[in-house]
Protein backbone atom coordinates (compact mmCIF):
# COMPACT_ATOMS: atom_id res chain seq x y z
CA UNK A 1 0.00 0.00 0.00
CA UNK A 2 1.05 3.54 -1.01
CA UNK A 3 2.29 5.64 1.44
CA UNK A 4 -0.17 8.40 2.61
CA UNK A 5 2.17 10.88 1.20
CA UNK A 6 1.63 9.58 -1.90
CA UNK A 7 -2.16 9.91 -1.94
CA UNK A 8 -3.76 12.65 -3.60
CA UNK A 9 -7.77 12.90 -3.83
CA UNK A 10 -9.54 11.64 -0.08
CA UNK A 11 -13.36 11.02 0.02
CA UNK A 12 -14.68 12.17 3.18
CA UNK A 13 -18.67 10.64 3.05
CA UNK A 14 -21.32 10.37 5.35
CA UNK A 15 -23.68 7.32 5.93
CA UNK A 16 -26.06 7.41 2.81
CA UNK A 17 -28.72 4.73 0.87
CA UNK A 18 -25.87 3.48 -1.82
CA UNK A 19 -22.72 3.54 0.16
CA UNK A 20 -20.88 0.80 -0.95
CA UNK A 21 -21.62 1.44 -4.89
CA UNK A 22 -20.99 5.23 -4.26
CA UNK A 23 -17.42 4.16 -2.59
CA UNK A 24 -16.42 2.01 -5.56
CA UNK A 25 -17.27 4.69 -8.01
CA UNK A 26 -15.57 7.26 -6.84
CA UNK A 27 -12.49 4.75 -5.82
CA UNK A 28 -13.00 3.80 -9.60
CA UNK A 29 -12.72 7.53 -10.61
CA UNK A 30 -9.52 8.18 -8.57
CA UNK A 31 -10.31 8.69 -4.95
CA UNK A 32 -7.21 6.94 -3.25
CA UNK A 33 -8.10 6.99 0.59
CA UNK A 34 -11.68 6.81 2.14
CA UNK A 35 -13.08 8.22 5.72
CA UNK A 36 -16.73 7.75 7.08
CA UNK A 37 -17.45 10.45 8.60
CA UNK A 38 -21.27 10.95 9.91
CA UNK A 39 -21.95 12.65 13.19
CA UNK A 40 -25.46 11.23 13.52
CA UNK A 41 -24.77 7.47 13.92
CA UNK A 42 -24.33 6.13 17.04
CA UNK A 43 -21.75 3.55 17.47
CA UNK A 44 -23.22 0.46 16.60
CA UNK A 45 -24.30 2.00 13.63
CA UNK A 46 -20.82 3.56 13.10
CA UNK A 47 -19.67 -0.35 12.82
CA UNK A 48 -22.28 -1.31 10.80
CA UNK A 49 -21.94 1.23 8.12
CA UNK A 50 -18.43 1.37 8.28
CA UNK A 51 -17.93 -2.66 7.72
CA UNK A 52 -19.42 -1.87 4.10
CA UNK A 53 -17.09 1.36 3.28
CA UNK A 54 -13.93 -0.90 4.45
CA UNK A 55 -15.03 -4.04 2.72
CA UNK A 56 -15.23 -2.12 -0.37
CA UNK A 57 -11.69 -0.33 0.26
CA UNK A 58 -9.80 -3.59 0.99
CA UNK A 59 -11.28 -4.70 -2.22
CA UNK A 60 -9.61 -1.90 -4.08
CA UNK A 61 -6.38 -1.55 -1.87
CA UNK A 62 -6.91 1.85 -0.48
CA UNK A 63 -7.29 2.71 2.76
CA UNK A 64 -9.94 3.31 5.10
CA UNK A 65 -10.33 5.79 7.99
CA UNK A 66 -12.99 6.16 10.73
CA UNK A 67 -13.58 9.51 11.94
CA UNK A 68 -13.11 10.69 15.91
CA UNK A 69 -13.60 6.88 17.49
CA UNK A 70 -9.94 4.90 17.43
CA UNK A 71 -11.60 2.88 20.05
CA UNK A 72 -14.12 2.11 16.77
CA UNK A 73 -11.82 1.89 14.67
CA UNK A 74 -9.84 -0.97 16.87
CA UNK A 75 -13.13 -3.03 16.72
CA UNK A 76 -13.20 -2.74 13.31
CA UNK A 77 -9.56 -3.03 12.16
CA UNK A 78 -9.56 -0.17 10.36
CA UNK A 79 -6.75 1.29 8.39
CA UNK A 80 -7.13 4.70 10.84
CA UNK A 81 -8.38 7.35 12.23
CA UNK A 82 -8.90 10.63 12.10
CA UNK A 83 -9.41 13.24 15.11
CA UNK A 84 -10.30 16.79 15.15
CA UNK A 85 -8.96 19.52 17.79
CA UNK A 86 -11.49 18.44 20.37
CA UNK A 87 -11.39 14.99 19.72
CA UNK A 88 -9.79 12.17 21.58
CA UNK A 89 -5.89 13.30 21.35
CA UNK A 90 -3.17 11.54 18.51
CA UNK A 91 -1.26 10.25 21.46
CA UNK A 92 -4.18 8.76 22.73
CA UNK A 93 -5.16 7.63 18.99
CA UNK A 94 -1.72 6.13 18.70
CA UNK A 95 -1.68 3.93 21.69
CA UNK A 96 -5.34 2.52 20.72
CA UNK A 97 -4.43 1.65 16.90
CA UNK A 98 -0.77 1.07 17.27
CA UNK A 99 2.40 1.94 14.89
CA UNK A 100 1.41 1.04 11.88
CA UNK A 101 -2.44 2.89 11.85
CA UNK A 102 -3.07 6.05 10.01
CA UNK A 103 -3.78 8.94 12.55
CA UNK A 104 -5.04 12.01 10.76
CA UNK A 105 -5.36 15.36 12.56
CA UNK A 106 -7.62 18.68 11.90
CA UNK A 107 -5.81 21.73 11.44
CA UNK A 108 -7.31 25.51 11.26
CA UNK A 109 -4.93 27.87 12.07
CA UNK A 110 -1.03 28.13 11.86
CA UNK A 111 -0.61 27.67 15.44
CA UNK A 112 -2.74 24.60 15.50
CA UNK A 113 -0.39 23.26 12.36
CA UNK A 114 2.57 24.57 14.47
CA UNK A 115 1.69 22.22 17.56
CA UNK A 116 1.36 19.46 15.05
CA UNK A 117 4.31 19.49 14.33
CA UNK A 118 5.59 17.11 17.44
CA UNK A 119 2.43 14.53 16.91
CA UNK A 120 2.49 11.18 16.66
CA UNK A 121 0.14 11.47 13.02
CA UNK A 122 0.78 10.29 9.93
CA UNK A 123 -1.02 13.49 7.83
CA UNK A 124 -2.83 16.73 8.88
CA UNK A 125 -5.89 18.50 7.03
CA UNK A 126 -5.88 21.97 6.68
CA UNK A 127 -9.10 24.27 6.28
CA UNK A 128 -11.72 24.76 5.47
CA UNK A 129 -10.54 27.06 3.05
CA UNK A 130 -14.26 28.01 2.08
CA UNK A 131 -16.96 27.96 4.92
CA UNK A 132 -18.94 24.53 4.56
CA UNK A 133 -21.79 22.96 5.80
CA UNK A 134 -20.19 19.55 7.02
CA UNK A 135 -17.97 21.84 9.40
CA UNK A 136 -20.97 24.27 10.44
CA UNK A 137 -20.14 27.70 12.65
CA UNK A 138 -16.47 27.48 11.27
CA UNK A 139 -15.09 30.49 8.76
CA UNK A 140 -12.91 29.53 6.09
CA UNK A 141 -9.45 29.60 6.34
CA UNK A 142 -8.78 31.32 2.85
CA UNK A 143 -5.82 29.96 0.93
CA UNK A 144 -3.38 32.32 2.94
CA UNK A 145 -3.37 29.57 5.21
CA UNK A 146 -2.53 26.79 2.29
CA UNK A 147 0.73 28.89 1.63
CA UNK A 148 1.48 28.78 5.09
CA UNK A 149 0.96 25.05 5.25
CA UNK A 150 2.77 24.77 2.52
CA UNK A 151 6.17 25.94 3.55
CA UNK A 152 5.87 24.83 6.90
CA UNK A 153 4.18 22.06 7.53
CA UNK A 154 6.14 18.79 9.12
CA UNK A 155 3.81 16.34 7.69
CA UNK A 156 1.77 15.92 4.50
CA UNK A 157 -1.50 17.47 4.58
CA UNK A 158 -4.45 17.60 3.23
CA UNK A 159 -6.88 20.76 2.24
CA UNK A 160 -10.60 20.37 2.95
CA UNK A 161 -13.17 22.75 2.33
CA UNK A 162 -14.61 24.06 -1.07
CA UNK A 163 -12.66 21.53 -3.09
CA UNK A 164 -14.25 21.53 -7.28
CA UNK A 165 -12.11 21.52 -10.56
CA UNK A 166 -13.23 25.18 -10.55
CA UNK A 167 -11.36 25.86 -7.35
CA UNK A 168 -8.50 23.62 -7.63
CA UNK A 169 -5.98 25.99 -9.68
CA UNK A 170 -6.19 28.16 -7.02
CA UNK A 171 -5.37 25.70 -3.88
CA UNK A 172 -2.47 24.25 -6.09
CA UNK A 173 -1.36 27.89 -6.94
CA UNK A 174 -1.01 28.21 -3.26
CA UNK A 175 1.04 25.10 -2.89
CA UNK A 176 -1.42 22.06 -2.36
CA UNK A 177 -0.71 18.72 -3.46
CA UNK A 178 -3.80 16.51 -1.65
CA UNK A 179 -7.24 17.11 -1.05
CA UNK A 180 -10.26 16.04 0.99
CA UNK A 181 -13.66 16.06 -0.95
CA UNK A 182 -16.92 15.67 0.92
CA UNK A 183 -19.98 17.59 -1.47
CA UNK A 184 -18.34 18.01 -5.48
CA UNK A 185 -18.59 14.27 -5.01
CA UNK A 186 -21.39 13.62 -2.37
CA UNK A 187 -23.62 15.88 -4.50
CA UNK A 188 -22.44 14.44 -7.86
CA UNK A 189 -24.85 11.98 -9.85
CA UNK A 190 -21.82 11.07 -11.42
CA UNK A 191 -19.22 10.50 -8.62
CA UNK A 192 -17.12 8.38 -10.89
CA UNK A 193 -16.82 11.05 -13.56
CA UNK A 194 -16.70 13.83 -11.38
CA UNK A 195 -13.66 12.11 -9.07
CA UNK A 196 -11.98 11.60 -12.23
CA UNK A 197 -12.04 15.44 -13.25
CA UNK A 198 -10.55 15.81 -10.19
CA UNK A 199 -7.78 13.35 -9.99
CA UNK A 200 -7.03 14.81 -13.53
CA UNK A 201 -6.34 18.04 -12.37
CA UNK A 202 -4.47 16.96 -9.45
CA UNK A 203 -1.85 14.22 -11.27
CA UNK A 204 -1.65 16.86 -13.51
CA UNK A 205 -0.24 19.25 -10.76
CA UNK A 206 1.89 16.11 -9.48
CA UNK A 207 3.81 15.83 -12.79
Amino acid sequence: MAEIGDRRLYLCTPDRPDLAAFVAACIEGGVDIVQLRDKALDARQQIEKATVVQAVCADAGVPFVLNDRPDLALELGADGVHVGQDDAPPALARRILGANAIIGYSTHAPAELDGAAEEPIDYISTGPVEATPTKPGREGTGLDYLRYAAGAAQHPFFVTGGVTPATLPSMLEAGARRFVVVRDLTESDDPRRRARALRTIIDAAWG
